[in-house]
């Protein structure tokens, strides 16, 4: 395997000349240390805070259908009778593959533009833009899978879709009627679960940072995606996918169902998680020095 050798040093009582050579350590040429990660993170962020907007529409809404794609593929998977874990194994394809597309995903880009933004290298203006061109996109995307799902899946409107659509019909009336029937404290369970799920797809977002090499970026995203789907946290993006869609197979959800017990909390928390528990945590700790 490829590595880099680190030698250090200890100086003389002025500073001047080296006493003597510690013994080499190595670190596998394919690594990212955690505070270039971070400035390599940084720099992402400014990129993507400056993209024209057709851009940003265009790779957003290949993001949302990306992640339509792999929500329906653990769907499958669940409603073949397989344990909720398989689909969790299955689920982060969407993500690997929007992120190796260099792709525009609203959540996380929820912790990557603060962190530009604590550098000073990205103003409060472009980081809204972004994130509300981004977010908009990604549902754009989201719907037009929707639908391409939906005929699929019932033969065009000639079938009630099987197994499988009564998968989604059930996971989008469990997203929406099952928090909306414990009042306030339902929103509030959908807005932590909102936080959890994005702690861990940011995290999923900066590992792509920590390693130089395809199949590294790969494990390093799949571990912490596939954490959040198989605990069954809310991610906004997924529901904008998985909830219109049970509602076009027939599950009892109206709009303002799937935006006020789901969309809207979850996607506060997404903020929260994203931007609190994974871009201001690690930007904290592993700090620039020219910040």
């Amino acid at each position: 395997m490829e590595v880099k050798t680190l030698e250090s040093t200890e100086t003389s009582a002025v500073g001047v000349e080296p006493a003597r050579s510690l013994p080499s350590r190595t670190i596998p040429m394919d690594y990212v240390r955690p505070p270039e990660l971070v400035e390599d993170a940084i720099g992402a962020a400014v990129t993507k805070a400056f993209l024209p907007l057709r851009d940003m529409v265009v790779r957003g809404f290949l993001a949302g259908a990306f992640l339509g794609f792999a929500t329906s593929l653990a769907a499958m998977t669940v409603s073949q009778g397989l344990p909720r874990i398989v689909g969790a194994l299955v689920f982060p394809t969407g993500f690997v593959m929007l992120a190796l597309l260099g792709l525009e995903l609203a959540t996380g880009n929820f912790a990557l533009l603060p962190k530009a933004w604590a550098a000073g290298r990205v103003s409060l203006g472009p980081l809204v833009r972004n994130w509300t061109w981004v977010y908009l996109a990604n549902l754009a995307g989201c719907l037009f899978y929707a639908l391409l799902f939906v005929l699929s899946v019932t033969q065009f409107g000639t079938s009630d879709g099987g197994p499988l659509a009564e998968q989604v019909r059930s996971i989008a009336q469990a997203k929406t009627l099952a928090y909306r029937s414990l009042g306030l404290r339902g929103w509030g369970a959908a807005f932590v679960r909102g936080v959890l799920a994005n702690w861990m797809v940011t995290v999923g977002a900066i590992m792509a940072f920590v390693a130089r090499s395809t199949v590294g970026k790969v494990v390093a995203m799949w571990l912490p995606i596939m954490t959040f789907f198989a605990l069954g946290y809310e991610h906004s993006i997924v529901n904008m996918f998985v909830i219109p869609a049970g509602m076009m197979l027939g599950a009892p959800v109206s709009v303002a169902d799937w935006w006020l017990w789901n969309q809207i909390p979850v996607t506060l928390g997404n903020i929260v998680g994203g931007a609190v528990l994974t871009g201001g945590a690690l930007y904290a700790t592993y700090r620039p020095t020219s910040a």
